[in-house]
């Protein structure tokens, strides 16, 4: 039975949480000198089109917003965590769960980079795992290289950048055999079609789910990323976190946008049927090698001479990445589906070149 206190570190669970001004008393109060705010200055008298009431701290625990994101995800509010981005939840899980200095993580590349670089920050050694030759992990391999330290395992699914989803009975496989926290980053699953983990929360005790605002959403600009998973682990976050992690304007603003549900998913019709058309345009070209199946909002890849296609690209003011150093990605460029017209200028570049 999985026993979440044995891999909390230490002075995580000794560590009393700031209390911050607003997490002590409710906005019900009508009178507030606690927080040291400027009472005199408020720009939305000012200034045209800003939002009231920026000249006091937001919500700390986003209570609002996170009422909002229940409802659409179908998870309690307990079970969720708001991050500036999903990046700051990532930084919280090294740092609730990983020692400095000894304790591991296991990866598996090519995959989303930050997983490492937040490791080497938070000196966590990292162990890497690459996924076999059809983007998918090698269950057998990750769990022979587990070892006393190890306290972490990223998969991301939709993988970043291969763009395929993880199959379900590996994640499964491994959720059951891995006695540690599984962290599974699902910020392109809005693209997939599938279900999202989520649903099997509560059969998971030590699986955390990422997701995000910024991708299917169209709100890269607020920083919104989530973090679902069980109400001990979500209260370990709330304990790490900063006290005003998420701004007022991002909370106000992501609630707005996620009453309209109905446009984000106009929006998913029409990016998946511009990478299909995407791709099938690209096996047209005769340099192009091979186009990997996506589940995400970008397909990846491979030409004959990526670099010189690269290059055209960029001369025609065109910015793609260039994943040709990652596992399994030689000779391969990830191209984010685009609007129409963006995806034609693609098209007629490539065409041209």
């Amino acid at each position: 039975m999985f026993d979440l206190d044995r891999f909390i570190r230490e002075n995580i669970k000794n560590l009393i949480p700031y209390a911050s001004a607003r997490s002590e008393h409710s906005r019900k109060d009508e009178v507030f000198l606690d927080a040291n705010e400027n009472s005199m200055g408020d720009f939305s008298t000012m200034v045209e089109g800003f939002h009231p009431g920026m000249n006091r701290y937001p919500d700390p625990f986003q209570k609002v917003l996170k009422e909002k994101i229940s409802g659409v995800k179908g998870v309690p509010t307990g079970n969720i965590f708001i991050g500036n981005g999903s990046d700051e939840a990532i930084d919280l899980i090294f740092r609730i769960f990983c020692s400095p200095g000894k304790d591991r993580v296991i990866i598996c590349p090519p995959t989303y980079g930050m997983y490492e670089v937040i490791a080497n920050i938070n000196d966590v050694r990292v162990c890497k795992v690459n996924l076999d030759s059809r983007f998918q992990p090698d269950s057998k391999t990750i769990m022979e290289s587990i070892d006393g330290q190890t306290k972490l395992i990223f998969l991301c699914s939709p993988n970043n950048p291969s763009g395929n989803l993880v199959n379900r009975e590996i994640i499964n496989r491994l959720a059951a055999s891995f006695n540690g926290i599984l962290v599974v980053d699902e910020a392109y699953i809005d693209f997939s079609g599938e279900k999202s983990l989520v649903e099997d929360l509560y059969s998971r005790p030590n699986v955390i789910i990422l997701q995000t605002l910024s991708k299917a959403w169209a709100m890269a600009g607020l920083r919104i990323g989530m973090a679902f998973a069980s109400k001990p682990i979500i209260d370990l976050f709330n304990k790490v976190k900063p006290p005003y992690n998420i701004s007022t304007a991002s909370q106000i603003m992501a609630i707005k946008a996620l009453n309209n549900v109905g446009i984000k998913n106009q929006w998913l019709r029409t990016i998946l049927i511009e990478r299909d058309r995407l791709s099938c345009e690209l096996s047209r070209i005769s340099y192009v090698i091979r186009i990997y199946p996506s589940d995400a909002n970008y397909i990846l890849v491979r030409f004959s001479d990526h670099n010189q296609v690269y290059k055209a690209l960029l001369e025609n003011k065109i910015v793609v990445r260039d994943r040709s150093s990652y596992p399994g990605c030689e000779g391969c460029l990830r191209i984010t589906i685009g609007t129409r017209e963006e995806n034609d200028r693609v098209l007629e570049t490539l065409k041209r070149f």
